[in-house]
């Protein structure tokens, strides 16, 4: 009888451990979704501010008159918005100088994502689903183009550019970024379309489908977040390069980084050029990577849950 009680005692001393442990499990789960949704919010807000101050502050600096820039800094327009004026971007668009890079810049950046694009998607689903005789070694020689630095290649391109005839012209330019951006390409749409299901593939060959209608009509539709990623990723780089632009572009019309540095180092004092010149090279690529937001999150999030 002894025995009994005991054990009936003990047997509702478990499920009050384990109420008790429940309760304080849920009441740390609930301090930590607070602290997870007020004091985190508010972190990542000051890190979102921290880190685009100098955007702000270049926006800001854009908007000043030279005098204003040369006497105070841009925190100033917050006690003296009468500083602010547009017309320092009236000024940029009368300088031929810049508004043509602008011109040299979409003329180089815009062909070199069409060409990384297109070439790479075919080699990519080439790669993934069509046989041919060393294709595993073909695709390791591309993995290993990956880590050659640019760097390495800029004289021996430089004498072959200048022994053809493209060295200082935008074709040149043109050529150079597809070269140096298939690798990545080619690697990124290949894993990607491998991913595709077989059955799928074999569905559309069963119904007719041949290679090209194939790559058009199934394989393209399915990559488009991975297409979109890759091109967000070499639109930015073409656009954002200098080191490339300065060695083999023509210096009679040089894209946005280079025409920038330029006239920094022409005319070191004209602050009022300088400011919303940089500012609309950072906002065009910007409005194109928001343009592609969608699709960009939706490339790497496939990747991440494949």
């Amino acid at each position: 009888m002894t025995t009994t009680t005991t054990g009936t005692a003990q047997a509702e001393q478990v499920p009050r451990a384990g109420k008790a442990s429940e309760a304080k499990a849920s009441l740390g789960a609930r301090v930590a979704a607070r602290a997870g949704g007020g004091a985190m919010r508010v972190f990542l807000v000051l890190v979102g501010l921290f880190w685009l101050m100098p955007t702000i502050g270049l926006l800001l600096s854009s908007l000043r008159g030279a005098e204003d820039i040369a006497a105070t800094g841009w925190w100033k327009v917050f006690t003296a918005p009468s500083e602010l004026t547009f017309d320092n971007y009236q000024r940029l668009l009368d300088n031929s100088t810049i508004t043509d890079s602008l011109f040299s810049t979409v003329l180089i950046t815009v062909p070199s994502t069409f060409l990384v694009v297109v070439i790479g998607s075919l080699a990519g689903y080439a790669f993934a689903w069509m046989e041919f005789p060393g294709r595993d070694w073909w695709f390791l020689l591309v993995v290993g183009l990956l880590v050659v630095p640019v760097q390495v290649a800029l004289i021996p391109v430089s004498e072959l550019f200048g022994t053809i005839g493209i060295f200082e012209t935008t074709f040149g330019v043109i050529m150079f970024h597809t070269a140096f951006g298939l690798p990545f390409a080619i690697f990124l749409l290949r894993n990607f379309f491998a991913e595709i299901p077989r059955e799928l593939l074999e569905a559309a060959r069963l119904d007719g489908a041949g290679e090209i209608r194939l790559f058009t009509r199934v394989v393209m539709p399915l990559g488009g977040p991975a297409i979109a990623s890759l091109g967000i990723f070499q639109f930015l780089w073409v656009w954002n390069d200098m080191l490339v632009a300065l060695i083999f572009a023509d210096s009679e019309s040089p894209p946005i980084t280079v025409a920038l540095q330029q006239q920094v180092r022409q005319f070191g004092n004209n602050i009022d050029v300088l400011a919303p010149g940089a500012f609309v090279s950072m906002v065009i690529p910007l409005a194109v990577f928001f343009a592609f937001q969608r699709q960009f999150v939706s490339g790497v999030m496939a990747g991440a849950v494949k």
